[in-house]
């Protein structure tokens, strides 16, 4: 099933000129480098490249992992149509439906219209939202923060799961592997034992002695010829909301990953999450574009993360 479309030199050059490397610090990520670096960040388990989309599986847990995202896509409208069905008949050979993300920062312009012609439901409407790293002007890490980096962490990742778990009988297997596919900052604070919750919004009611309270993750990839850290898997105890913990542990992330060598951080935040929009930007992130799925009629809807 797997296929790589060839390019001719004109289309190459084409994508060059629209899609170039972000040369230093502090500049947008071009098209084709901020997916690429949106997919490894959340890495599927599977990744078959067809006709210019990048079709990702990973046994249906979460849409982004699930989806097909046009990477180098053809923009004359007979290609993109005869893209779209070979990618809707490759997963009716397994009985599933097509998904597809579609980013406005990246073409082709056509290929919403050409959904919402054959019927597509749209849903999951999401921001995408960026923040330069300086070393020197990054917040310092939480004092109580539990670190790892690079691999992941089996006690991460318990904590994490026990914050955010999801459905499905192979919804935990398919996380841990998804996550296990890109290094990453992996942030965990714990309670101070006690149980009380009187925190004073500044995430300081945490000591590390005691149950997970909030976790958080950024995914460490290449992007153009730069590192960025994807911002995934922040979630706080909801008993522990409004007390901080969410920026504390952003914070941190931010902090380790510009340490790592990250100089590009960037997040995606459902467009009816008011509280955490407001707390990236609150943070210095920025909007850099927006993306939503469009699902054939009838898929049945699956969580973006």
């Amino acid at each position: 099933m797997s296929h790589r479309s060839r390019r001719t030199s004109s289309q190459a050059h084409r994508r060059s000129a629209r899609h170039s490397a972000r040369p230093a610090s502090g500049r947008a990520l071009g098209g084709y480098h901020l997916v690429e670096a949106l997919i490894a960040g959340w890495r599927p388990l599977q990744r078959l490249d067809v006709d210019g989309f990048a079709l990702l599986r990973s046994r249906g847990i979460t849409r982004r992992a699930n989806s097909a995202v046009a990477v180098d896509a053809p923009s004359d409208d007979a290609s993109l149509l005869a893209a779209v069905e070979r990618i809707e008949g490759l997963l009716a050979m397994t009985g599933e439906q097509a998904c597809f993300r579609v980013l406005d920062v990246h073409g082709p312009e056509a290929l919403d219209g050409l959904l919402a012609a054959r019927g597509y439901d749209a849903t999951g409407h999401s921001t995408l939202l960026e923040l330069p790293l300086d070393r020197a002007r990054t917040a310092a890490p939480h004092p109580s923060a539990e670190i790892r980096t690079g691999a992941l962490d089996e006690d991460w990742f318990e904590a994490a799961w026990s914050l955010a778990p999801r459905d499905g009988d192979d919804a935990r297997a398919t996380m841990h592997d998804i996550l296990a596919g890109t290094p990453s900052v992996q942030v965990l604070l714990r309670s101070n034992g006690n149980g009380d919750g009187n925190g004073d919004g500044n995430g300081d009611d945490v000591d590390g002695g005691g149950a997970p309270v909030a976790v958080g993750r950024a995914a460490l990839v290449e992007a153009g010829r730069g590192t960025a850290a994807i911002l995934n898997m922040i979630a706080v105890d909801p008993r522990r909301r409004r007390e901080g913990l969410g920026r504390a542990v952003s914070q941190t992330l931010l902090a380790i990953a510009a340490v790592q060598g990250a100089d590009l951080a960037l997040l995606e935040v459902e467009q009816d999450n008011a509280p955490a929009a407001a707390l990236y930007q609150g943070l210095g992130f920025h909007p850099r574009g927006s993306y939503h799925y469009r699902k054939q009629a009838g898929a049945p809807p699956t969580p973006d993360s």
